[in-house]
C-alpha cells in the first residue's frame, strides 16, 4: 500500500472504528473503477463511512437523499427556458460530481433508481437526446437499508449488478463499541477531515491497478469459480462474465493495496464475498447469506 493510501485508510479508521477490512474493500472498489453499495441496519455507520471517504479522497462530491418522491430530473438535471435568450439552458443535477453519495437508495422508486443506470455503467448520461460525459474519476457510493424494512423498494438486479462491491459494516466489536460510547459522536469528526488525495492522484492509482498482472493459472481459478456457480444446484443462477471481470478488477486492486504486482489466489478469495454476494442467490429454501455463499464457493473450488 502506498503511503498516501495508508494514510487514507488510517484516517478513515479513526472515524469508523474497528472496520479496517471494510475500509480497505471500499478503497479497492475505488481503485478498481467500480461503485460501492453499503447495506446494513440503520445506525451502524453507513452514511458516516461514505461521508468520511468523500472528505478525505479530495473529490468533488454531492449527496442525493433518495426519497419516495425523488424524480430522475432531480438526479440528472433539467433544461430551463431562458426568456431573455430565447433558448433552454441545461442545469446539471447532482450526478455531475466525481463522488456521488446516493443515501438510502432503496427508499426511492424504481423510476428514480434507474436514473443512475447509464451513469454508473457508461459514465455518461443521456438527457433530452443529448449525451453528456460525467467527470473523472466517477465513484458512486450508495447506502441502503435491508429490504425487509418499511418504505423500501428493492433494487432491481440490473441496478445491483452495476455495483462492483456490496459491503456490510455490521456491529462493532466490544472494544470499538466501548471507544464509541466513551468518545464523541463520529459525525462531529467529519468537519476536521482534510483531503489526502486529489483527482489526478486517484486516476494515476487506477491506471497502476489496471496494470497488475493476472497469470493464466489465476484465470483458470476465476473461471472455475464462475463455472461452479453455473453448474451447481446450490445457486438459483450462475455468475455472469461481467461478474468474472468484476472479480478480477477487485482482485487486482486488493493485490495493489498489498504491495504486489501480480494477483494471488488469496486476493481473489479476499474480495469474493463483496463482489459476488449481491450477484448470487441461493436455491429455494436455502439460506441466502452472502458470506456463507462465498465461503461455500471457495470451499467447493480448489486452487489450481
Amino acid at each position: 500500500m502506498t503511503p498516501e493510501l495508508k494514510q487514507v485508510a488510517e484516517t478513515a479508521g479513526r472515524v469508523i472504528l474497528g472496520k479496517e477490512h471494510v475500509i480497505r474493500l471500499a478503497l479497492a472498489c475505488l481503485l478498481a473503477r467500480g461503485h460501492l453499495l453499503i447495506e446494513d441496519l440503520p445506525g451502524v455507520g453507513k452514511t458516516t463511512l461514505a461521508h468520511t471517504l468523500a472528505r478525505i479522497l479530495g473529490l468533488d462530491y454531492s449527496r442525493i437523499q433518495f426519497t419516495s418522491d425523488l424524480l430522475p430530473a432531480d438526479i440528472l438535471g433539467v433544461s430551463i427556458y431562458d426568456r431573455e435568450e430565447g433558448r433552454f439552458h441545461f442545469h446539471q443535477g447532482p450526478v455531475f460530481a466525481q463522488l456521488v453519495l446516493a443515501d438510502e437508495i432503496n427508499r426511492a422508486t424504481p423510476k428514480a433508481q434507474s436514473a443512475l443506470l447509464e451513469a454508473m455503467e457508461e459514465r455518461q448520461v443521456t438527457i433530452e437526446g443529448e449525451t453528456r460525459s460525467l467527470p473523472e474519476p466517477f465513484f458512486v457510493i450508495a447506502t441502503q437499508n435491508p429490504a425487509h424494512q418499511i418504505g423500501t423498494f428493492p433494487l432491481p438486479e440490473s441496478q445491483v449488478d452495476r455495483f462492483l462491491m456490496r459491503v456490510r459494516i455490521g456491529y462493532p466489536d466490544r472494544q470499538a463499541e466501548r471507544q464509541l460510547l466513551r468518545g464523541t459522536d463520529r459525525r462531529e469528526l467529519l468537519p476536521q477531515l482534510q483531503p489526502l488525495l486529489d483527482p489526478a492522484d486517484i486516476l494515476a492509482l487506477q491506471r497502476q491497478v489496471a496494470g497488475v498482472h493476472v497469470a493464466e493459472p489465476l484465470l483458470d481459478y476465476a473461471q472455475a469459480l464462475l463455472g461452479h456457480t453455473r453448474n451447481s444446484a446450490r445457486y438459483r443462477h450462475g455468475l455472469s462474465p461481467r461478474a468474472g471481470l468484476a472479480l478480477l478488477r477487485a482482485a487486482r486492486a486488493w493485490a495493489f493495496l498489498g504491495g504486489r504486482t501480480a494477483v494471488l489466489p488469496e486476493d481473489v478469495q479476499a474480495v469474493l464475498a463483496a463482489v459476488v454476494g449481491h450477484r448470487l442467490a441461493a436455491a429455494a429454501d436455502a439460506a441466502d447469506d452472502p458470506e456463507a455463499l462465498a465461503a461455500e464457493l471457495l470451499q467447493a473450488v480448489p486452487v489450481p
